[in-house]
Order: structure tokens, then sequence, then C-alpha cells
């Protein structure tokens, strides 16, 4: 078994609006799409399709939505024996796209927030040669998180982990006990700085000094940064027209990934990040641009 996910599984609902509006502001809906999503799943999504052997840890809502959720996730290939129906409402995000692609997001997490790691069955986790970990919005319970840290400190694979902006706000402190067992650590450049008060750079340094093997700072339009401290690369972004940027940074966190379970060098590990992500954000929602193996070939003959 090569990955599994752990993190939220939300129902994307995408508005293509006029413009964003700020407070106080009005705008209108241009068009609304509605997807599976959640950050750790898209990732997972994406390695299922790349031919590898994935599973997910998650919890949806007893409705309609998280049936549909199921489904999905079933038809892509993924493994679904750690993911989990309790009685409750299934995590929204409700995603605003302007015409730039620009977007913000609102998220109901739903029953998200509630996975006990007595929930988790710790022998099918331990089958996978990789854990990738994203983040919960903690708004009633801390339950999900808790489990994470737990997991992490049993599993004794590879952990990867994309912090997103909802922990890298909490700050290092809050995300530590995580950030002490991960291998590969995949912010934002944002994220980075947030977390570290330090330019992507020194930040990246920083976290390796921590000692992370491998940090990938994604860098929107500007491409990644990835260092491993003996080596480091400024991987430019492959130059496509952008419809929505949802979801880019999971697609990149796949691409990586899948190159690093085959053991590519890093180079060729962001370069892959990269490709997937651009495919990503040519198209609406997480998912849609996401390719299968056989488009891979094309940017990597040897796959």
């Amino acid at each position: 078994m090569d990955a599994i996910g752990f993190g939220a599984l939300n129902l994307d609902k995408v508005f293509l609006v006029n413009e964003i509006p700020g407070a106080e502001e009005e705008s209108y809906v241009l068009d609304l799409k509605i997807y599976p999503g959640g950050s750790s799943a898209n990732t997972i999504v994406a390695l299922s399709r790349l031919g590898l052997k994935t599973g997910f840890i998650g919890k949806v809502g007893d409705d309609e939505e998280g049936r549909y959720i199921i489904n999905d996730l079933r038809m892509e290939g993924v493994d679904l024996r750690n993911v989990l129906v309790e009685k409750g409402r299934t995590g929204c995000a409700m995603i605003f796209v302007d015409k730039k692609g620009n977007r913000a997001i609102l998220v109901d997490p739903g029953v998200n927030d509630t996975i006990k790691f007595n929930e988790i069955d710790l022998d099918y986790v331990k089958k996978f040669r990789l854990l990738h970990l994203s983040s919960f919005i903690c708004k009633v319970y801390d339950s999900s998180f808790k489990s994470q840290k737990k997991l992490v400190e049993a599993f004794d694979g590879i952990i990867s982990f994309d912090p997103g902006s909802v922990y890298a706000k909490k700050g290092l402190k809050y995300i530590m006990p995580i950030l002490e067992k991960v291998d590969i650590f995949m912010p934002n450049e944002k994220e980075i700085e947030l977390l570290t008060n330090l330019n992507y750079r020194e930040g990246a340094k920083f976290m390796i000094d921590m000692g992370i093997k491998v940090v990938v700072i994604k860098r929107g339009v500007r491409g990644c940064y990835i260092t491993n401290g003996k080596e480091e690369f400024e991987i430019p972004a492959l130059n496509v027209k952008v419809l929505d940027t949802t979801g880019a940074g999971d697609a990149f966190n796949a691409g990586f990934l899948y190159g690093y379970l085959k053991g590519k060098d890093l180079k060729k590990c962001g370069e892959l990040g990269n490709y997937i992500a651009a495919l990503c954000i040519q198209k609406f929602g997480a998912r849609e641009g996401l390719p299968y193996k056989t488009s891979l070939r094309k940017f990597c003959p040897s796959q």
C-alpha cells in the first residue's frame, strides 16, 4: 500500500462570482458547481489516479452529501476502510472564485473534527508507506487534531504534512507535536512566514534545523522552493491560463509525493508537483484537472 491521507472530507460548493466582496459589499454569482473536496482527500485522489494504492482516514455525516463523497472516493479507487459515517452534518466548503481565479473560502466543518483515535484502525494504517496530513478546523471539538498527534507517534513510515492556513495561524507551538515526527513539510510561502516570522528560505532552513528531512515551499505563480539541507531548488511554475486556483496546493502535493514514492530526485519531484498543479488550475474545482497516469507519461516518459 502506498499512501493514506488523514484530513477533512468536504463538499466543495464553488461559486463563480463577478468579484469577491469585502465587508459591507455585494456581488453576484455567475455560476455554481459542486465537487467533493478536502485538502488531503484531493491529494489522495490525485495519487490514486496516478496508479498508487491509496486509503483515507476521515468522517462524513449520515446525509446525502456524505454518501456523495463516499461514492466519489470509491469510484476513484480509494480504500474506504477508515472513512467513518456519523450522525450529523457533512463538512462543506463554500468557495468564491472571481474572473481572475482569485478565491475566498468559508468552511463548515460538520463532523470532520470528531474523529477519535480509537476509531482509527492502526494495523490498517501501518500497511501504507506514507501518511499525508492536512488541517482540521476546530470549531467545537479538537478530537481529530488530537488523533493526528497520536497517530504520528504510532506510524513508522514516511509522514508528509501540509498545515494549511488553519494550522499555520495557530502557530508553531500548536503543531509542534506533529512537526517533530514529519519527514516532508509542505506549507505555502505565507504559511512558512506565519509559522517562523522568517522569509521562505530562512523559514525552510529553520525547519530543516528542527530535524525535518525535506521542506517544500509552494510559491504560487513563482513555483516552488525545495531543500533537504544539502541541496536546494527554485523551480519556476508553468505558464498556463488560470481558471480556478482551488486545490492547486493539493495537486502540487500529489505530484511531489508521487515522485518521492517513485524514488525521483527532489528537483524532479518539484517539477512533477508544478506540472500537476498547472493542470489543476486550468479547470474549475480541486479535482477536475487532476491527470491520470497515461497523461503523466507525456511529462515524465519513464512513468
